[in-house]
C-alpha cells in the first residue's frame, strides 16, 4: 500500500479498531481500512474514499482476509468500487487449513 496518511488512520483506528491502542493499529492500515469499509458510517467510509482514493480501497478489498468483511459489506464494495457486477460478487474469503 502506497503513502498513509498516518493522522487519519489513528483517527479512524480510535472509533473502528478498540481493542488497540490508534498507534500500535495504525501500523496495520489496511486493517484499519478494512474495519472501516466493513463497520464504518458513511462519512468516515466517504472520507477514506476521498483522501486515500478508489484504488487503494480496492487493493484493501481485493487482499482480504476471512473475517475482515460481512457479507453485506463484501457485495457492496465490491459493486461500489467496481470489481464486480450485481450478479458477479465473488465469495467472501475464508480460512483454510493446511
Amino acid at each position: 500500500m502506497g503513502q498513509m496518511d498516518v493522522a487519519l488512520i489513528e483517527r479512524l483506528a480510535s472509533k473502528y479498531v478498540w481493542w488497540q491502542a490508534p498507534e500500535e493499529a495504525a501500523k496495520r492500515p489496511e486493517r484499519v481500512i478494512a474495519q472501516v469499509m466493513n463497520i464504518g458510517d458513511f462519512e468516515d467510509a466517504q472520507v477514506l474514499v476521498d483522501i486515500l482514493g478508489e484504488a487503494a480501497l480496492r487493493e484493501v478489498l481485493t487482499s482480504a482476509e476471512a473475517g475482515q468483511f460481512n457479507g453485506r459489506s463484501w457485495f457492496y464494495w465490491h459493486y461500489r468500487l467496481g470489481l464486480a457486477g450485481l450478479d458477479e460478487v465473488p465469495p467472501l474469503p475464508t480460512r483454510r487449513f493446511g
